[in-house]
C-alpha cells in the first residue's frame, strides 16, 4: 500500500533539509543521472539506464534506489512520505513514452516489478509481472490487442505470481488448479488452453485467494503497485537471500533496488518469444552464443521447466540433437538483431554478458544485461581469450577471475547432471566432492580404507587423534565445528572435501547411527558430500575429475608477474608438500609438528613422555620419538629443496595427546613399565580446566625444555643430512624454527637460547653448519602489543590469526559455528572472523605488531600462517599491511597467488 502517514525522510550527505531523490527514470533513449552507478541503482537498474542511454531497445521504467531499501528497514518496513510523489512521477514517465495509462480500461499500462541488488543474486529475490491487470483492464487489453487469449493468459499469470510473492499464498494452490484445467480439457501444455478456459481458470484463482485470505484479490492497480514494491524490498531479508549473501560474501547492508518497467509481452502468439542468452558459453568459456528461448511465453516459463526451451543457435540445437527449430531458424531477422546486440554489449561492458530479452510481435526488447555467472574453467578461458583479443589487458584478465572460483579446478566436483537426494546442509568447509560409506571412528575409517573401500569419516567433531582416519577417508562430515575447525583446517590441508557444522545431524557414537529428517543411517551406508556447497546427500552421486587446462597456467603466470607477496603452504607430510609445490608454493610457512605425533607407531611414546614424572623418564620417551621426527623432517626438506621451511615447535595442550580409554592406559603401561594406577594419577595431576589457554605452546618448552631440544635436534640433523645429499650445498635446506604462543620477550629469548645451543651441538657433532632462522608466531594480543620487545629476539614474525582471532574476540573457533551465522545475518559482524580477518580488531593488532616489530628490527620478515592466508580479502589486507608472504593449505595456494596479484594491482591503482 502507499504510505499512509508522513515519515521522516532519509537525507543523503549534502542534502540537509532537502527531499531525497529516491527514483531514477530511464527509457526513450535517455536516462536520469546515476547511470552506471550500481551502488545506487543496483546492477539491473544501472545497466538498464546505461543500455537506454546508448540507444538500445529497453522498455521505459524507473528504479527506486538501494538507499530506499535501507530506509525501508529503518522505518520498520515502511516508506517515507516523499516516495509516493516520486513513484507517481515515474509512472507518468512510462505513460508518456508508451502512450498508455496505468489502470486505464482502454489502453492499460502493465508493469513488471523486479529486484536488482548491487551484486547479482539470481533467483534469490522476488519479481512480479503483468502488474496492473484487474477485471476491467483485462477486457481493455483483450480489445486493444485483438487477442482475448493473450489477455486472460496474462491475467492468470499475474494472479498466480502476485498471490505467491505479495500475498504469501502457496504457489502449488494455483499450479494444481492449472493441472486440473488441462486434464479437464485433455491437453498437456498451458499454451493449448483457450481464452474461455483461461477465463474460468482466473475465476478459480480468485476464489482460492478469497478462501485462503478471507478477502478478494486486490483490484486497485495502485495498491497492486505498492504491494509489489514492498514485496521486493522485503525479499532482501528472506532466508534464502540471507544464506546466498553469506555464502557469496555479499554485505547484508547493501540492500536491493526495485525496478518498475513497462511490460512487453512474449506471449502474444507465434511472432512473440522470451529468452535468456550469454554472449559466450558460461560452462566452457567458448566464444559462441549460448542460450534458450520459448515462443509464445513469458520470462518465468524459460526457467520454470514447464515447457522445454528451444536453442538459440542452430549449432546448439544440432549439438544437442533437438528437433524444434532454433531461434536462428524460427526468427532469423530478430536473431540477427540480437547477435548484433551481443557484440555491442560485450564490447561496451568488456565482459561476457547474460541477457534477458523478449520479442513482442517481431520486435526485440532487452530486459536485462549483466556480467554472466560462469564456471571456473570458463572464467579462465574468457579472461585469457579477451586479453588475446585485445578487449582487456593482462592485468584486467588477472583481476577478472574470482580467486575462490579456482577451487572448482583443484578438486573433484559432482556431476551437475546427476540426481541428488539432499538430506542436510552444513558449512562448505573444504571444496570438492566425495562419496563413501559411513565410518563413525577414525579406526574404522582406516580399517575400511585398507580393504579398498571409499570411506566418509562422520563425526560429531574431529580431534587431532582422528588424523589417521581423516587421511584414510575420501571426505569428512561433522555435526559441529566452523570453517576453521579442526576438521576444516586439516581437510583443506589434505585436499579432502569436508562439510562441517551440519547441525541437523544427530550422531550416536554408541549405536553408531546418524539420524536426520526422520531418516536413519548406519555404519556402512553410503553418503555423498559436496564441500563446495555444504550439501550432504544419501547414496552415491557421480563426480567429475578436474583438468587444469592451459588457460590456468597462462593466467597464473600473469598473476605471478604482478604480485609482490610470496605464497607458502601449511603442510606436514611429503604428499602435502608435493601437492603444494605443484600448485606453486614458494616454501612452507607452517609445519605443525604435533600432527606427526599422532601416527600409530608414535602416540604411545608421546603419551609415555607426557605422563612421565621426571626429566629422566621424559628423555627416555623422547629418545624413541627422535628418529621418527628426524625422518619426517628429512622427507620434507627433500621435497622443499631450495625453499624455506618454517617448523613450529610443539604447540597444542597436552590433553590432546592424553590416553582416553583403559586400553590406551594399558598400552602406555606396557611401553613404559609404569603401573596403570600411576599413569592415571599422573593424568589427573595434569588435568586443566581450560587447556586451550593453559599449558601449551612455548610454555611446554619452558617447563619441559627437553621436548623442544629433541625437536630442534631432529630439525638440524635432518637438515644436515639433506644438505650433504645435495653435495654439501647448505643453501638447499632453509629451516626456520617457529616458537609458538609467545607472550613475553623473555620466553622467546629463553627458547631461542635452547635452540642455538642444540644447533651448535649438532653442528659440532657433524662438522658442518647451515644457516637457519628463529622467530615466533604472534597469536596473543599481548605479543602484538609487545612486538617491539619480542622483535629483539626474532628474525621473523608469523601471525597465527586462527588463535589471534580466538584470543582477541574471546570466541572458540570450534564452537562459534553455532551462533556466528546469526551475528552475520544481523549485521553485527560483516563476515565470519575465522574465514576473513577481522580488520577492525585482529587486523589492527597485526598492523600494530608489524609496525612495532619493524621499529626494533627493520629487516624482520613478516608473514601470516593462519587459515586467513587463503582468503582473498585477508590476502588483500596482508598486501596493505606490507607482509612478505602468506601461507595457506596446499589446495589454496593458487587462490592465494591470484589474490596476491589482484591485491598488488589494486594497491597500485
Amino acid at each position: 500500500m502507499p504510505p499512509e502517514a508522513p515519515k521522516p525522510c532519509g537525507m543523503r550527505k549534502g542534502m540537509d533539509q532537502m527531499t531525497t531523490k529516491w527514483v531514477y527514470k530511464f527509457g526513450g533513449g535517455d536516462a536520469d543521472g546515476g547511470t552506471g552507478d550500481k551502488n545506487l541503482l543496483g546492477g539491473k537498474g544501472a545497466n538498464l539506464a546505461e543500455m537506454a542511454g546508448i540507444g538500445l531497445p529497453v522498455p521505459p521504467g524507473f528504479t527506486i534506489t538501494t538507499e530506499m531499501c535501507t530506509r525501508f528497514y529503518e522505518l520498520g518496513e515502511d516508506f517515507p512520505d516523499d516516495l509516493d510523489a516520486q513513484v507517481q512521477a515515474g509512472m507518468q514517465h512510462i505513460e508518456k513514452i508508451t502512450g498508455r495509462r496505468f489502470g486505464d480500461t482502454a489502453a492499460p499500462l502493465l508493469v513488471s516489478v523486479r529486484s536488482g541488488a548491487r551484486a547479482s543474486m539470481p533467483g534469490m529475490m522476488d519479481t512480479v509481472l503483468n502488474l496492473g491487470l484487474n477485471d476491467d483492464t483485462v477486457a481493455g487489453l483483450a480489445a486493444e490487442s485483438g487477442d482475448e487469449r493473450f489477455a486472460w493468459d496474462s491475467y492468470r499469470r499475474f494472479i498466480q505470481m502476485y498471490s505467491d510473492v505479495v500475498l504469501g499464498l502457496d504457489h502449488y494452490l494455483f499450479e494444481d488448479a492449472m493441472e486440473i484445467a488441462k486434464e479437464d480439457k485433455g491437453v498437456y501444455l498451458d499454451t493449448e488452453l483457450e481464452a474461455d478456459d483461461l477465463k474460468a481458470l482466473v475465476a478459480v484463482y480468485k476464489e482460492k485467494v478469497e478462501e485462503e485470505l478471507g478477502r478478494p484479490f486486490p483490484q486497485d492497480p495502485k495498491d497492486q503497485l505498492w504491494g509489489g514494491i514492498r514485496a521486493v524490498f522485503s525479499s532482501w531479508n528472506t532466508e534464502r537471500a540471507k544464506v546466498y549473501r553469506r555464502l557469496n560474501n555479499i554485505p547484508h547492508d547493501w540492500g536491493t533496488a526495485v525496478n518498475v518497467q513497462a511490460m512487453v509481452f512474449g506471449n502474444m502468439g507465434d511472432t512473440s518469444a522470451t529468452g535468456v542468452a550469454f554472449t559466450r558459453d558460461p560452462s566452457t568459456g567458448e566464444n559462441r552464443y549460448y542460450g534458450e528461448f520459448l515462443i509464445n511465453a513469458q520470462g518465468e516459463d524459460v526457467v520454470a521447466g514447464i515447457r522445454t526451451p528451444q536453442y538459440l543457435t542452430k549449432a546448439g540445437k544440432d549439438a544437442a540433437g533437438a528437433d524444434k527449430p532454433a531461434m536462428e531458424e524460427a526468427m532469423p531477422e530478430v536473431y540477427a538483431q540480437l547477435a548484433d546486440t551481443f557484440a555491442l554489449l560485450e564490447k561496451h561492458y568488456r565482459d561476457m554478458q547474460d541477457i534477458e530479452f523478449t520479442v513482442q510481435e517481431g520486435t526485440l526488447w532487452l530486459l536485462q544485461t549483466r556480467n554472466g555467472k560462469r564456471t571456473a574453467p570458463a572464467a579462465l578461458k574468457i579472461a585469457v581469450d579477451m586479453a588475446a583479443e585485445g578487449l582487456i589487458t593482462e592485468e584486467e584478465a588477472v583481476c577478472r577471475v574470482d580467486p575462490q572460483a579456482l577451487d572448482q579446478l583443484l578438486h573433484p566436483t559432482l556431476d551437475p547432471d546427476a540426481k541428488r537426494d539432499v538430506i542436510a546442509t552444513g558449512l562448505p568447509a573444504s571444496p570438492g566432492a566425495a562419496s563413501g560409506i559411513i565410518a563413525f571412528t577414525a579406526d574404522e575409517a582406516e580399517r575400511r580404507a585398507s580393504l579398498g573401500e571409499d570411506v566418509l569419516l562422520v563425526r560429531v567433531e574431529t580431534s587431532p587423534e582422528d588424523i589417521h582416519g581423516m587421511h584414510a577417508a575420501k571426505g569428512i562430515l561433522t555435526a559441529r565445528g566452523g570453517m576453521t575447525s579442526h576438521a576444516a583446517v586439516v581437510a583443506r590441508g589434505m585436499g579432502r572435501p569436508c562439510v562441517s557444522g551440519a547441525g541437523s545431524l544427530s550422531i550416536d557414537r554408541q549405536t553408531k547411527e546418524m539420524t536426520v529428517g526422520g531418516r536413519t543411517f548406519k555404519e556402512g551406508d553410503r553418503l555423498t558430500i559436496d564441500g563446495g556447497t555444504g550439501e550432504v546427500m544419501a547414496g552415491e552421486v557421480a563426480t567429475v575429475q578436474p583438468v587444469l587446462a592451459g588457460d590456468f597456467g597462462t593466467l597464473m603466470d600473469w598473476a605471478d608477474k604482478k604480485r609482490r607477496m610470496r605464497v607458502r603452504t601449511n603442510a606436514e607430510t611429503p604428499a602435502e608438500c608435493h601437492t603444494a609445490r605443484e600448485f606453486g608454493a614458494e616454501g612452507i610457512g607452517l609445519c605443525r609438528t604435533e600432527h606427526m605425533f599422532f601416527e600409530a607407531d608414535r602416540i604411545t611414546a608421546v603419551r609415555e613422555m607426557i605422563l612421565s614424572e621426571d626429566e629422566s623418564d621424559r628423555r627416555k620417551a623422547l629418545a624413541k620419538l627422535l628418529p621418527s621426527q628426524r625422518s619426517d623432517f628429512e622427507e620434507i626438506f627433500r621435497v622443499m629443496a631450495g625453499l624455506p621451511v618454517t617448523v613450529r615447535l610443539l604447540d597444542p595442550p597436552l590433553h590432546e595427546f592424553m590416553p582416553q580409554s583403559d586400553a590406551d592406559f594399558d598400552e602406555v603401561a606396557r611401553a613404559s613399565g609404569f603401573s596403570v594406577e600411576r599413569l592415571k594419577r599422573r593424568a589427573s595431576e595434569l588435568h586443566e580446566f581450560n587447556p586451550m589457554l593453559g599449558h601449551r605452546g612455548c610454555r611446554l618448552g619452558i617447563t619441559y625444555p627437553e621436548i623442544y631440544e629433541m625437536q630442534a635436534r631432529a630439525i638440524f640433523e635432518a637438515a644436515l643430512t639433506v644438505a650433504e645429499e645435495n653435495d654439501g650445498d647448505g643453501d638447499t635446506v632453509l629451516p626456520e624454527i617457529m616458537v609458538p604462543l609467545v607472550m613475553t620477550a623473555g620466553e622467546l629469548s629463553t627458547i631461542r637460547a635452547l635452540v642455538e645451543r642444540t644447533a651448535d651441538a649438532v653442528f659440532q657433532e657433524r662438522g658442518r653448519r647451515i644457516a637457519y632462522l628463529v622467530g615466533t608466531m604472534i597469536e596473543l594480543p599481548r605479543a602484538a602489543l609487545k612486538a617491539h620487545e619480542i622483535a629483539a629476539h626474532a628474525e621473523f614474525f608469523s601471525f597465527g590469526t586462527n588463535d589471534l582471532t580466538q584470543t582477541t574476540l574471546g570466541i572458540s573457533r570450534d564452537d562459534a559455528g553455532r551462533f556466528l551465522g546469526d551475528y552475520v545475518d544481523k549485521g553485527l559482524l560483516a563476515r565470519d572472523p575465522f574465514v576473513s580477518i577481522d580488520e577492525g580488531g585482529v587486523g589492527e593488532l597485526v598492523a600494530l605488531a608489524a609496525e612495532r616489530g619493524r621499529s626494533t628490527a627493520p629487516e624482520i620478515k613478516l608473514g601470516i600462517c593462519g587459515e586467513h592466508g587463503g582468503d582473498p580479502d585477508s590476502v588483500a589486507f596482508c598486501e596493505k599491511t606490507g607482509l612478505a608472504y602468506v601461507s595457506c593449505s596446499p589446495y589454496r595456494v593458487p587462490i592465494a597467488r591470484l589474490a596476491a596479484a589482484q591485491a598488488a594491482l589494486r594497491s597500485s591503482d
